[in-house]
């Protein structure tokens, strides 16, 4: 259940938490897709070769990808969802968009086929605003964030109701946008950081957070391995 904290204005700013299966390979930013995404950042998962936060410093945009919940794609079609955050940050286009102009037209999302995705939240920010793209497997939505501080949770949106946003939005709207770390990872839908193991003995849990900060002047990356002190 990842989650992000997008304040937008000037700065924007997003803080994303990324839970993931702790024995699924990944490394920490960098850039990564040199060839096909020259100057995008972002961590990068080993397994399907794609991110879930990318960043494009020189076009002060960033995209964050969350899982959705809806109809699963074609097992013989399905490709990884991976490069969704990638494509948005490199072209600034979220599926349905109009073209771009001065976009890589093979990189862009304004025409995708999404039926080979699974159901997805991807977020796409450019200062001042940033737009939720939310895919369930039949139907595409593209919203604006709301002005503000809101928080997206993984497989619910933007849903000022779940346990996870009662509990932790108003620290950020009070300012206080600490980079989690310090609190123990639980099970509680409440909690910003996870821990939960699976009937079968696997562990989802927090592995990072990252927090960017889109400046007219600069961007910031700052990326914490939530790992570090405990086993993957």
């Amino acid at each position: 259940m990842c989650t992000v904290i997008v304040k937008t204005g000037w700065p924007l700013t997003l803080l994303f938490v990324r839970d993931e299966y702790a024995d699924r390979p990944w490394e920490g930013p960098g850039e990564h897709w040199p060839e096909r995404y020259p100057g995008v950042i972002g961590g990068r998962d080993l397994k399907a070769g794609g991110t879930w936060l990318a960043v494009h410093p020189a076009a002060r945009r960033a995209a964050a990808l969350l899982n959705g919940c809806g109809c699963t794609a074609a097992e013989a079609t399905r490709v990884s969802r991976g490069d969704l955050a990638l494509r948005a940050a490199a072209t600034g286009t979220l599926p349905g968009d109009p073209p771009r102009a001065g976009a890589d037209a093979r990189a862009s999302l304004s025409e995708a086929d999404l039926t080979v995705y699974d159901p997805f939240y991807l977020l796409l920010a450019e200062p001042p605003g940033a737009r939720l793209a939310g895919w369930d497997g039949e139907r595409l939505t593209v919203t604006p964030v709301p002005d503000g501080i809101n928080m997206i949770v993984n497989a619910a949106g933007l849903d000022p109701a779940h346990p996870r946003v009662v509990a932790n939005l108003p620290r950020f709207r009070a300012g206080d946008w600490r980079v989690p770390g310090e609190e123990a990872p639980s099970a509680d839908p409440e909690s910003l950081l996870v821990r939960h193991e699976t009937p079968d003995g696997k562990v989802l849990t927090s592995l990072s957070a990252m927090r960017v900060t889109l400046a007219s002047d600069d961007v910031t990356y700052d990326f914490t391995d939530l790992t570090a002190d405990r086993d993957r």
